[in-house]
C-alpha cells in the first residue's frame, strides 16, 4: 500500500459513497501547489456493489471525471473506506528494524481480523510504547486482497496506474491537521453514509473508528420526526442544524437523538485515547464534512467536550492564488480525503 519511490506526479482520487473527488497539486515540501481538483456526484448503489454491471458503471464514471479534469498524469493514489480496511496501534517487543520487520510477518497473522494469506498488510514505527518501556508502538493497516484486486483491475481497465491506496483516516489527518501541530488533535468527519474519528498525536493515527452513521441517519430520522419529506428535512436541517432557538427548537429536538448517538462514539474514542495515553490531552477537535457545515454543530461540540472546535479546511496544508480562496473554501468540506492522498510523500505519515 505504500507509494512508489521516485513518483512525484499523480493526483488523488476519493471514490465516496456518493460522489469522486479529485485533487492534483504540484511541487515537493510542506506546501505543494493546487492544479485540479473536481468532483461528480454517482448513484450510492454502484460505489457499494460488488457487481460486474455496477463496477463498470463506477469505472466509467472515474474515467469521465478524470478526462473532465483535465489532469496532467495517468498516476493516482487512490483511499480505502474505513469501512474496508482494518487498523490499529499494537506493541511489539523492541528490536533492530530488520528484525522487527520479521516478527511482524510471524505476528500479523494474529493481529488483523482477516487471514495474512488473503490480506495486504502495511505497518509504520511510531515509537516508544506508553505502556511498556520495553516495546514499541505500530500502525498497522490491513485491508482484503479481494478489494485491492477488483479496484486495480477496474482503474487499471481506463488506462490508470495505481501507486498507492491509503486509508481515508490517514488522508483526512494528513489535509486537515497542521505538520506543526504539536498536541493531539482529534478529527470528526461525518460523510453521508458513516463518520469517521481519528485521532493523531505526533504527525501519526493512534486510533481510528468509523461508524455506520452518516448525514443520511441524520436527515432519515428528520424527516421522521418533523413529518415532512427527506427532500425538505435536508433543508431545515442544514438551514436551523442544532439551533435551539430556531422554528421553535423543532428541528433540534428532531435530530438530537442521532447527533448524540454520533457524540457518544466520539466520547468513547477520547476516553479510549486518554486511557492509553494519560499524559496527553486532547487539545482540539477539527470537525469536517456534514459535521463543518450544520449549523451551531461545532458550537455543541465545543460545549460538550470543553475544548478548541475547528473547522476543517482541506486546503490548509496547499498553496493556491488567493483570489480562489472562497471559490476553495466553499467545496474545502468535500475534498478532505482527495487532498489528503494528494499530499503524499511531503515526509509525513
Amino acid at each position: 500500500m505504500n507509494i512508489l519511490s521516485g513518483i512525484s506526479d499523480f493526483f488523488g482520487l476519493n471514490i465516496g459513497s456518493t460522489s469522486l473527488h479529485l485533487v492534483q497539486l504540484r511541487g515537493n515540501g510542506p506546501n505543494k501547489s493546487l492544479v485540479r481538483y473536481a468532483y461528480v456526484p454517482i448513484d450510492s448503489r454502484i460505489s457499494q456493489s460488488d457487481s460486474k454491471a455496477d463496477q463498470q458503471k463506477l469505472s466509467e464514471a472515474i474515467a469521465d471525471l478524470v478526462a473532465k479534469s483535465q489532469v496532467s498524469t495517468k498516476n493516482v493514489a487512490v483511499d480505502i473506506p474505513a469501512q474496508r480496511v482494518f487498523t490499529t496501534v499494537v506493541d511489539l517487543d523492541r528490536l533492530p528494524k530488520s528484525e522487527l520487520a520479521k516478527a511482524i510477518v510471524f505476528q500479523v497473522d494474529s493481529l488483523i481480523p482477516t487471514p495474512i494469506n488473503e490480506s495486504k498488510y502495511d505497518w509504520e514505527l511510531l515509537g516508544d510504547s506508553p505502556q511498556d518501556k520495553t516495546k514499541v508502538e505500530l500502525l498497522l493497516s490491513s485491508v482484503p486482497n479481494s478489494f485491492i484486486e477488483r479496484y486495480l483491475d477496474m482503474l487499471e481497465g481506463i488506462g490508470l496506474n495505481v501507486i498507492a491506496f491509503e486509508p481515508d483516516s490517514i488522508a483526512l489527518a494528513r489535509s486537515l491537521i497542521a505538520p506543526d501541530a504539536l498536541t493531539p488533535q482529534v478529527v470528526l468527519n461525518i460523510d453521508s453514509k458513516s463518520t469517521d474519528i481519528v485521532i493523531v498525536m505526533n504527525d501519526a493515527p493512534r486510533l481510528t473508528r468509523s461508524i455506520p452513521t452518516g448525514s443520511e441517519t441524520i436527515i432519515r430520522t428528520g424527516a421522521q420526526n418533523l413529518n415532512v419529506d427527506e427532500k425538505q428535512a435536508e433543508q431545515l436541517i442544514f438551514k436551523f442544524g442544532l439551533g435551539k432557538d430556531k422554528l421553535e427548537g423543532q428541528v433540534y429536538q428532531a435530530i438530537i437523538g442521532t447527533v448524540e448517538g454520533i457524540v457518544s462514539e466520539l466520547e468513547k474514542s477520547i476516553k479510549f485515547f486518554t486511557t492509553r495515553y494519560p499524559n496527553d490531552r486532547i487539545d482540539r477537535i477539527i470537525v469536517s464534512g456534514t459535521a463543518s457545515i450544520m449549523p451551531e454543530f461545532p458550537v455543541y461540540i465545543a460545549n460538550k467536550f470543553g475544548c478548541n472546535v475547528e473547522i476543517g479546511n482541506a486546503w490548509r496544508n496547499i498553496a493556491y492564488d488567493p483570489s480562489r480562496q472562497n471559490e476553495l473554501l466553499e467545496v474545502s468540506n468535500h475534498f478532505a480525503i482527495a487532498a489528503g492522498l494528494a499530499e503524499r510523500n511531503n515526509g509525513r505519515i
